[in-house]
């Protein structure tokens, strides 16, 4: 079974400006790599090496720069959008590049050590299953920016994923790394502005959506105060390994 990978890289990154006027946001570096490329990495290690990426704002210099991703040991495929299709827009707008069936979407300007091989055994159940889950989000305990939380994750029965709930107490943020159905983005048209959070509502009242806690180091680099916090605690960690 082939399951797929994405890498969302197509927005401008306004919050990251000026750093991000010249530089694809994605490009950005950390810990002495770019941003895009520790998500590749994190993806290769779990055996998802065949990626696509989408991207807009300064799409020439991701190409330019990661190319075919032979030098990074995987093979990348392009979704070149003039504008930024917003997230569904260009998901479902890369669809003809991803094989059928479950795929691992992760946004570019994320840092974590989630471990994405955890994930497959999710995959093959999707694949297999028809009533399992069509889409698992992993979710993070909220950051000082988002004290609300995105949804609520209510505890599934012993070794079984959480189900995701639009209401409830034990409410967590969405850690841009979620495991997804492809067939959920079929119907939807393609080069259209389309944004994620409206499907998520859609998919998790509809009660076909799980989820999972993380509780690991986990990043979302939205601002050059970010990158540079960022780019501290990965060199802290280097020295320690």
């Amino acid at each position: 079974m082939a399951i797929g990978a994405m890498i969302l890289a197509a927005g401008r990154g306004e919050r990251m400006r000026p750093l991000s006027d010249r530089t694809p946001k994605p490009l950005l570096e950390a810990g002495g790599k770019p941003l895009i490329v520790w998500q590749i990495e994190a993806l290769a290690r779990a055996g998802l090496s065949r990626i696509v990426i989408n991207a807009a704002h300064l799409a020439g210099d991701l190409v330019d720069r990661l190319g075919d991703g032979r030098a990074l040991g995987v093979s990348l495929a392009w979704s070149l959008e003039p504008e930024a299709l917003e997230t569904a827009g260009g998901i479902a707008t890369a669809l003809p590049l991803l094989p059928s069936g479950p795929a691992v979407i992760v946004s570019a300007d994320v840092w974590s050590a989630f471990d994405y091989a955890t994930l497959l055994p999710r995959a093959a159940l999707m694949a297999a299953d028809a009533e399992a889950p069509r889409l698992h989000l992993v979710m993070v305990p909220n950051p000082a920016y988002h004290p609300a939380g995105d949804f609520a994750l209510a505890p599934g029965p012993q070794g079984c994923p959480g189900r995701l709930a639009l209401a409830g107490d034990q409410r967590l943020t969405y850690g841009n790394i979620g495991l997804y159905d492809t067939a959920l983005f079929a119907e939807l048209p393609r080069w259209t502005r389309l944004e994620l959070l409206p499907l998520f509502r859609d998919w998790i009242g509809r009660g076909i959506a799980s989820g999972e806690r993380y509780d690991g180091p986990w990043a979302n680099v939205g601002t050059p105060g970010d990158l540079a916090s960022l780019d501290a605690a990965l060199r802290r960690r280097a020295t320690l390994t």
